[in-house]
């Protein structure tokens, strides 16, 4: 009988060191599920804008729609196809709520996938990039800022010039438990070639 109360001890301290360790452990589990969540929704995110913004080259120059708070208007000659891309974002969703997407950004991708100029490695917002932000008013993505010529863009078949169009997200992931502090940035990007256009109407100068 005595031996079985003090094996019934040894359990209970066994259990009382062991389960705040299970507990952390599963809590990492969550946490970790739901960050990769979020980056595989994020880098889903960026080839839906990728894929729709390499198929309208020609679409021209772009609109601005106003809301009660708006960002500020698109500049003359801001190629059609970023807005695209930006509405293709939000019409697909994601598992991040809206307010959690810092910006994103599409560009002219240079030959290492990132914002021009060539030899860039980063996602700064240069030169033929423009940048979005969700605008709460609307509740769509609307130019925030940045500069890119429509005119600009190449998109002739077997052309060495024919441009690559990128597209970056940068988002926040919050940690729910805060184990890991509050937070971690999530940031994704995906390019792809123009698809060539007719010949008519695929060199810089003739999408307007």
């Amino acid at each position: 009988m005595t031996r079985f109360r003090d094996d019934r001890g040894v359990v209970a301290v066994e259990a009382a060191l062991l389960t705040p360790l299970l507990v952390l452990v599963l809590f990492g589990i969550i946490e970790m599920s739901l960050f990769m969540r979020d980056v595989v929704s994020v880098s889903s995110a960026t080839h839906v804008g990728a894929r729709t913004a390499s198929v309208s080259a020609g679409a021209g120059p772009g609109t601005c729609e106003a809301s009660a708070n708006p960002p500020p208007c698109s500049p003359a000659g801001v190629p059609a196809l970023a807005q695209a891309a930006a509405d293709a974002i939000q019409r697909g969703g994601t598992a991040i709520p809206q307010s959690q997407i810092k910006w994103i950004i599409v560009y002219n991708a240079n030959s290492a996938g990132f914002p021009m100029p060539e030899g860039n490695t980063s996602a700064a917002c240069t030169s033929e990039c423009v940048k979005y932000v969700w605008d709460a008013g609307l509740s769509k993505f609307r130019y925030a800022s940045g500069s890119w010529n429509s005119a600009s863009i190449n998109a002739c078949i077997n052309d060495p010039g024919r441009m690559a169009v990128g597209v970056i997200m940068n988002a926040t992931h919050p940690w729910i438990t805060g184990l890991f502090g509050n937070g971690v940035g999530v940031q994704e990007r995906s390019e792809m070639q123009f698809e060539p256009l007719p010949n008519d109407s695929c060199k810089p100068g003739m999408h307007q």
